[in-house]
């Protein structure tokens, strides 16, 4: 027991004071958000990393710099790992690469969800070549485990170099607004390389990734917030490829008749309107979840659901551009239909395209 209360302080109480400081959540304090209330069970909480050198030998923590286990979301199975900033700055050791490749292991062989909540400064630089082949063995699994079980990236603050790699492969990624940020490397090397002067949120902060590169699925703003987010995607989505979507009994009638959808398309082709009231009106309750919602905005990729079941949305978007394809717009689309057609997901395509 005692082991456990020194293994849950991660890297000390001044560490977690500063993250709080921040406005940032440790590492097991997510978990406990993001994870049904008591159903968390860790794993590996004393492992320590093995390398001496540069100082490390005197730098121990239990645990290392990742928290893994499982859990229930809404009542399923869930794995996850949560990399922890209070210890060596969230770095990735040999011992961590181990602990996050254990936990994605048993999520493909139970069949279930993968969540990652990011917080790492990359590598650990101390332990050289040993912590990238860590890194390989985390990004050889994300490869392996595509379109087998969902995995989820929760961008929770910097994630550089290597923490980058493996969430851009990951089928959706959440990121924190103004906390979380991913850059393949820092505003000071492309400085040194390049002469060019630019910030930290410039570079990889989420406006650019949800409105220039498409890399973030979602923004939201708050860590609790975006965990429950997290959350509710988990309802659209089956546990692993063989499942269906769970199917959640709707108190909107199957039957039911919108007599307002005759006059929404306006006569004239050359007039806007705005494909989301459409959607609105055909899903269950006119609830629905868009994915990538800053990115190419002439096209829409949502989770909704009709008369119960999950299903995909993919539509034009007329109200921009007037719903043209581009390259962007395509991509979206495909790289979701390609998700929904991996995880039994039914699509449904509203066409309004010039």
């Amino acid at each position: 027991r005692r082991l456990r209360e020194q293994s849950a302080l991660g890297g000390g109480q001044e560490r977690i004071d500063q993250q709080h400081a921040r406005g940032k959540l440790t590492a097991r304090e997510r978990i406990a958000v993001l994870m049904d209330e008591g159903s968390f069970q860790e794993l590996d909480p004393f492992a320590t990393h093995r390398a001496t050198d540069l100082g490390l030998a005197q730098n121990q923590y239990l645990g290392d710099a990742v928290v893994i286990g499982y859990g229930r979301v809404n009542g399923r199975l869930i794995f996850v790992f949560s990399q922890d900033f209070t210890v060596l700055g969230g770095s990735v050791s040999e011992v961590v690469g181990e602990k996050i490749c254990k936990v994605m292991d048993l999520a493909a062989k139970n069949g279930a969800p993968i969540v990652g909540l990011n917080d790492s400064g990359g590598a650990r630089i101390q332990e050289g070549v040993t912590s990238l082949a860590g890194y390989g063995e985390i990004i050889l699994r994300n490869t392996l485990f595509s379109g087998v079980v969902p995995q989820i990236s929760v961008i929770m603050g910097p994630a550089a170099g290597g923490a980058v790699y493996s969430p851009a492969l990951t089928d959706f990624i959440f990121m924190v607004k103004g906390i979380g940020q991913m850059y393949i490397t820092g505003p000071d090397v492309i400085k040194a390389a390049t002469g060019e002067d630019i910030s930290h949120e410039d570079l990889g902060g989420w406006l650019t990734h949800f409105t220039k590169s498409g890399v973030a699925h979602f923004a939201i703003e708050g860590e609790e917030n975006c965990l429950q987010q997290v959350r509710r995607l988990l309802t659209f989505l089956p546990q692993n490829n063989g499942d269906d979507a769970p199917l959640f009994p709707s108190p909107d009638p199957a039957d039911r008749t919108d007599p307002e959808l005759r006059t929404m398309v306006p006569e004239d082709s050359a007039r806007s309107y705005d494909m989301k009231d459409v959607i609105r009106r055909i899903v269950d309750m006119g609830d629905f979840m868009e994915v990538q919602e800053g990115y190419a905005q002439n096209m829409i990729v949502a989770y909704a659901r009709m008369d119960g079941r999950a299903v995909g949305i993919v539509a034009q978007q007329p109200a921009h551009m007037a719903g043209v394809l581009d390259i962007e717009a395509s991509t979206k689309a495909a790289r979701f239909v390609r998700f929904c057609d991996a995880f039994n997901i039914p699509l449904v395509t509203l066409v309004d395209v010039p």
